[in-house]
Parts: structure tokens; C-alpha cells; sequence
């Protein structure tokens, strides 16, 4: 018996089930652009939902001497310290990067609880030391409500009423009653590029206990971002601080702002919860 040749498909009709691939073909991408589009507006939603949700306020401040810096202002209850091992502002929660790390190790102290923030990397770089050098450390204690700097190597050098409710976090002291001698402390606690032109990052608190979590946009001396500080944030009445990791690290991010560094990514950063 001979075999027909199956039919072959004219070319208008080729022409048209090309037509209707490619009509498909197109609408899957236009699918996929739409679908991508809502899921970017649904995660900035969700941001802007968690920013207006939380009990902060931000702002941003021009200081004469050129810097510029974007300020959270909340309650020190109100704050942990977490680590994230990522960019901030790619980590969707709001606060900015804490102290010094090298790796994914931890350099600073950062505990909450006398719980070590950075606990699952081992024994070395987990939070539980200022390493190598005794540094200014932020302290809130929760049975009291209060903040202090307290000049430490080890966080169970840290004095709190309850050692159950507290958080700490390392970084350098700012020395904000003491215009004399506080250039002298930042030299004694080995502070990096203390004269470079430099990304800056800080916590400062004032006389109500309100704590301000302050990242600049641009670059500046250490002198010269404390300056900033001093004139442009907490109307005059602020008591005592911290400096934050700076450079590339210092990193912010709230509904109202996104300041990613240079991209990279920091161990552990403070962040806004309630």
C-alpha cells in the first residue's frame, strides 16, 4: 500500500499559527512585566504599611558645614538589635546598620537581653565584646527606661538594674558634654579614618530619653558630622552618643528614605520594631 505524504500547511496558514504563537509569546510577557510590577507596589506597600505602623518619626536636616542627614527619632523600648547579614534597605526593616563587623563576624558589642546578637557564629564575633579596644557603648536599661554611653571592652562590664531587659550597642563615643576632650577619646578607642571624608552613621539620645538614629547622605570628617549633629538634631538638648560602622555600612532605611551605602552588606543593624 502507498503512504500519503501528510498535508502540508500552506503558507498563509504557516503565516497565521506563527501569528498566534507570537500573540501568545507576547501576552506571557506582558503577564509576567504585570505581575512583576505588582509584586514591587505590594512590597512598598507592605513598607509603607510597617514605616506608618511603627512609632518613629523621620527627618532629614542641611547642616552649614554642607552635611546632610537623614534622622529617625523613636523610644529606646521600642528598638532591638538584629543581625541580618544583608544591605538594610534590601532587608525591609526599618532602622539603620549598628556597629563594626569583618566577615560575618561581629566587632562591637550588640546584645539584647545579654543575649548576644550575633550568638549562632560561635565564640569569636558573636557581640559579646568591644574587640580589642574598650569603646563607647550605648546602653538602654529597661527596668529604668534610661539610656547611657558607658565605656566598655565586654558587655558583662555593663551596668543595668536587669540584666533580662536591656539592649547594647558598640560603636565609638561621641562625648557630646565634653567639646574638649572628645577628639582625644575617639583617638583612645581607635576610631577608623577619624579625619576622612567619609559616610557617617550615629545614635544620639536627649534629656526626654528620646533616641535618634542618624544616617548621613553625605561625605564628611568625623568633626564634622558630630558638628552636624550638634547644631541641626534634638533642638539643643541632646545628652550623650554613640558613633555607628561608617563608609559604605552607613545604611538607612524607612518609609520616607533608602540609603544603601555602597551596597554592601553589615552583620547586624538596629532596628525600629514597635
Amino acid at each position: 500500500m502507498e503512504m500519503k505524504e501528510p498535508a502540508r500547511l500552506s503558507r498563509k496558514k504557516k503565516f497565521a499559527v506563527i501569528g498566534i504563537l507570537v500573540g501568545i509569546l507576547l501576552a506571557l510577557v506582558i503577564m509576567l512585566y504585570l505581575m512583576i510590577i505588582a509584586l514591587g507596589n505590594r512590597n512598598e506597600a507592605n513598607l509603607l504599611e510597617a514605616g506608618q505602623a511603627l512609632h518613629y518619626t523621620y527627618d532629614s536636616h542641611n547642616a552649614t558645614n554642607g552635611m546632610t542627614l537623614h534622622v529617625l527619632m523613636t523610644r529606646p523600648a521600642d528598638v532591638t538589635l538584629e543581625t541580618i547579614n544583608n544591605n538594610i534597605t534590601l532587608s525591609g526593616k526599618v532602622g539603620i546598620n549598628g556597629g563594626f563587623f569583618y566577615g560575618e563576624q561581629l566587632l562591637s558589642i550588640g546584645v539584647v537581653d545579654s543575649i548576644p546578637v550575633n550568638k549562632d557564629i560561635g565564640s569569636f564575633g558573636t557581640g559579646s565584646e568591644n574587640v580589642k579596644y574598650a569603646r563607647g557603648t550605648l546602653v538602654w536599661d529597661g527596668a529604668s527606661d534610661q539610656l547611657s554611653v558607658q565605656v566598655a571592652s565586654k558587655a558583662s562590664e555593663l551596668k543595668v538594674k536587669d540584666h533580662t531587659r536591656f539592649w547594647a550597642q558598640g560603636g565609638i563615643s561621641m562625648s557630646l558634654g565634653d567639646d574638649a576632650r572628645w577628639a582625644l577619646q575617639t583617638v583612645i578607642e581607635n576610631a577608623p579614618f577619624p579625619g576622612d571624608d567619609r559616610l557617617r552613621s550615629a545614635a544620639v539620645y536627649d534629656e526626654a530619653g528620646m533616641l535618634y538614629l542618624i544616617v548621613s547622605e553625605t561625605k564628611g570628617t568625623l568633626a564634622s558630622f558630630r558638628e552636624a549633629i550638634i547644631q541641626t538634631v534634638g533642638e539643643g538638648k541632646l545628652v550623650d552618643g554613640i558613633f555607628l560602622d561608617g563608609d559604605g555600612s552607613s545604611q538607612l532605611l524607612s518609609s520616607d528614605a533608602s540609603l544603601p551605602g555602597d551596597n554592601r552588606p553589615v552583620v547586624q543593624m538596629i532596628r525600629i520594631v514597635k
